[in-house]
Formats: structure tokens, C-alpha cells, sequence
């Protein structure tokens, strides 16, 4: 399998990283690799990012078109203040749902995960893409302030 296409931009005070990855499941661990190599495993909001990047690639590879042969698009971009990751895929007959799911589930928990724990969240379906994305933010807090 050919490696995927990374892109990384540097600009000001953000660097953005992207990947084209095929939308197999082995690609959900190349999503998070894509967080990774962005953030860092020290970042602070890396744990967040790593998990909610996982339930983006997985909802596209299962969800939508990207998973029938297709491929999606991960982009990581940061700065001091905020993490922002965007996945674009092939698009599917409806738009994501926050359906709400029983206990006994073994599935539909990945966007009321990222309702609950993103900062902000979103879609836009357009040309038959649909890009999912979460933002996090950090807050900086000064060495003297209780917490």
C-alpha cells in the first residue's frame, strides 16, 4: 500500500498537517499518528485530539463511501491556544447524526463523544464531501493560580 499524502504548512503561530488516507480501518491508527506527529504525546490536549480523530476516521471508513473503496482526509492544525481537526470523506446518503444509543450499544457513541468533549464541533456536506470537525481548546493558567 503506497505511504499516504502528508502535507504539512507552517504559517504564523499554527502549523497544519494533512493526510489522504485510504478509507480501510488499519488507516484509523495513521489518523492518529497524524495527531502525533502534529502535537506531540506531551501536548495537553493530545489525549482528546487522539481519540476523537479515532472516532472521526472510524465514522468515515464505516458510515459513508470512503469505506467502499474509497479514501478520506485528515487535517490537524494547532496553535498555543486551540487544536483543530477536520476529516473529509466520500460523503454518504445522509448527514452525521448525534443519535443517542442504549447501554447495550456496541455502537453510535463517536459524535456525542466529541459533542461532549470537543469545545466546538461541526459538519459541512458539500460536492458530495462531508467534513466532520472539533476544535479544543487550552487554557493557559499562570504558575500562581489556584486551580
Amino acid at each position: 500500500m503506497a505511504p499516504p499524502d502528508f502535507h504539512s504548512v507552517d504559517g504564523g503561530d499554527s502549523r497544519d498537517l494533512m493526510a489522504r488516507l485510504p478509507g480501510v480501518p488499519s488507516q484509523v491508527a495513521r489518523a492518529r499518528g497524524l495527531v502525533t506527529a502534529a502535537l506531540g504525546r506531551d501536548h495537553p490536549l493530545y489525549d482528546d485530539a487522539a481519540l476523537l480523530t479515532s472516532e472521526l476516521a472510524t465514522n468515515a471508513i464505516l458510515h459513508t463511501r470512503s469505506g467502499a473503496g474509497g479514501s478520506f482526509t485528515v487535517t490537524v492544525s494547532s496553535s498555543e491556544t486551540a487544536v483543530r481537526v477536520l476529516v473529509s470523506d466520500a460523503g454518504s446518503d445522509g448527514p452525521p447524526c448525534v443519535c443517542r444509543t442504549s447501554a447495550q450499544s456496541t455502537s453510535g457513541r463517536g459524535l456525542p463523544l466529541i459533542e461532549a468533549l470537543s469545545h466546538r464541533w461541526g459538519f459541512t456536506r458539500e460536492d458530495g464531501t462531508t467534513t466532520v470537525w472539533f476544535e479544543l481548546l487550552w487554557s493557559h493558567l499562570s504558575a500562581g493560580m489556584a486551580v
